[in-house]
């Protein structure tokens, strides 16, 4: 591995490991003999008789396990998580549901059944209950429960086609909670415990808490018109379901919320970046950290942008004060061509590989190719439905590239960058990392 690769790589895992969702938990959860301490905020044990944890989201089972530990003995604790498959630890107070399979960010009925399991868990909660949900990254995804006229199998059809439409988190999550019996608020108004505190890592860019997870625990800030206009602005033929249509058009009346709730943002795609960037620090980089706070359009164009820094960095005077590492984070989206040519890949795979298109145009030598790397991951570990967290290119990747005359325009007009990637040595594999913030990117340029 090149020292351009190594340097990277440190550099990404930093961010990730200071947003891994255990330690994050037990960071924020800390009894001092009656009391508990849930981010600055304190609950007496004479206060309760008893601890219900809900949620859901790919750091589900980290989320769960760090709390449990936390609690100790403090009250008796009981609960129901949903979590992907393949993620779920040995039985203990709080029941990790494995919900949808690995790899496969979509509703299951298996996950309808769990969030029914959680919705009958806390309407029976008592006023001298303290429940607390814990919501990640994937929770919309995993805690599932069509509203009444719309099956689950529609409301699937409308998340396919408006991600495959390139509509971004937000929109999505617009649509879904007034599709939802649980999303927008629906789990805070069936919730009967004194007090609602909700834990969240965020993978939604700015923090938004209302579309983080579908804002479940959250007072809804949309209404169903927002929905119907961003379906109007993705579905001009009106080719989807008539029921979501007829379902979205009526006026549903609400119960508000009876408990008292309370919500903590525990990490964020701000924290893996400003880690990153303290490592590159360390690693004797002058580096620049750009965090997004609302989606960035195409993986395409911040691929290509991202290429076009690093050329400046690679080519910038050594006699001046230069930047030579850029570290980014955030969440772009990719629009997918038709399912008779597609291949497969993910949005970082994407990003990744239109940046290798930019390098490829700049004539660059065998010298600066060995200088430079260009990365980008989830870190969930997740990269669309692949086992990769995403990919990098350098000089090793570029070499096997050329010799085995792989197409990247192909590949790219496909969204086939899992092949491509695979062939050349370029994948980014972590395996699921129990943690959810978004993405981060890291070009850097070694010295002369």
């Amino acid at each position: 591995m090149n020292l351009a690769r190594t340097h990277a790589t440190e550099i990404w895992y930093a961010g990730l490991e200071s947003v891994l969702a255990e330690s994050l938990v037990r960071r924020e959860v800390v009894v001092h003999g009656e009391t508990l301490s849930v981010g600055g905020y304190s609950y007496r044990r004479s206060d309760f008789d008893r601890v219900i944890v809900v949620g859901a989201g790919k750091a589900g089972t980290a989320m769960a396990t760090g709390l449990a530990a936390a609690i100790g003995d403090w009250l008796p604790v009981t609960g129901f998580v949903n979590v992907p498959e393949g993620t779920e630890t040995e039985p203990g107070p709080i029941r990790l549901h494995p919900a949808r399979p690995a790899m496969v960010n979509e509703p299951t009925q298996t996950g309808v059944w769990g969030t029914d399991e959680i919705l009958s868990l806390v309407g029976s909660a008592k006023p001298r209950d303290l429940c607390i949900a814990l919501i990640s990254g994937g929770g919309s995804a995993l805690m599932p429960a069509p509203i009444d006229g719309v099956t689950l199998a529609e409301k699937l059809e409308v998340t396919r086609f408006l991600s495959s439409s390139g509509a971004n988190i937000a929109e999505l999550n617009t649509v879904r909670k007034h599709l939802s019996r649980v999303k927008g608020g629906g789990l805070l108004r069936a919730c009967r415990a004194g007090e609602l505190v909700t834990l969240v890592l965020s993978d939604v860019l700015g923090d938004p808490l209302d579309l983080i997870a579908s804002g479940a625990t959250v007072p809804d800030t949309s209404t169903a018109q927002d929905a119907i206009k961003v379906l109007a602005k993705y579905d001009v033929s009106r080719s989807l379901p008539l029921a979501i249509y007829r379902t979205l058009a009526q006026d549903r009346a609400t119960d508000s919320p009876t408990c008292h709730a309370t919500t903590i943002v525990i990490g964020n795609n701000a924290v893996a970046v400003d880690e990153a960037g303290m490592r590159a620090e360390g690693l004797g980089y002058n580096h620049v950290m750009q965090v997004a706070k609302q989606c960035e359009g195409f993986a395409e164009d911040v691929g290509r942008h991202l290429a076009k820094m690093t050329v400046d960095m690679l080519n910038a005077d050594p006699q001046d004060h230069r930047l030579d590492c850029l570290i980014t984070g955030g969440e772009p989206v990719v629009k997918l061509v038709g399912e008779d040519v597609r291949g497969r890949g993910g949005r970082n795979q994407q990003l990744v590989l239109a940046a290798y298109q930019y390098l490829l145009g700049q004539s660059l030598t065998d010298e600066q190719w060995s200088r430079i790397c260009i990365l980008s991951g989830g870190t969930d570990g997740e990269d669309g439905p692949t086992d990769a967290a995403g990919a990098f290119i350098d000089a090793d990747v570029h070499q096997q590239a050329m010799q085995l005359g792989l197409d990247v325009s192909d590949s790219l007009a496909r969204n086939d960058a899992y092949t491509f990637f695979t062939c050349a040595g370029g994948l980014l594999v972590t395996g699921p990392t129990g943690t959810n913030v978004c993405d981060v990117r890291v070009a850097l340029v070694t010295p002369v």
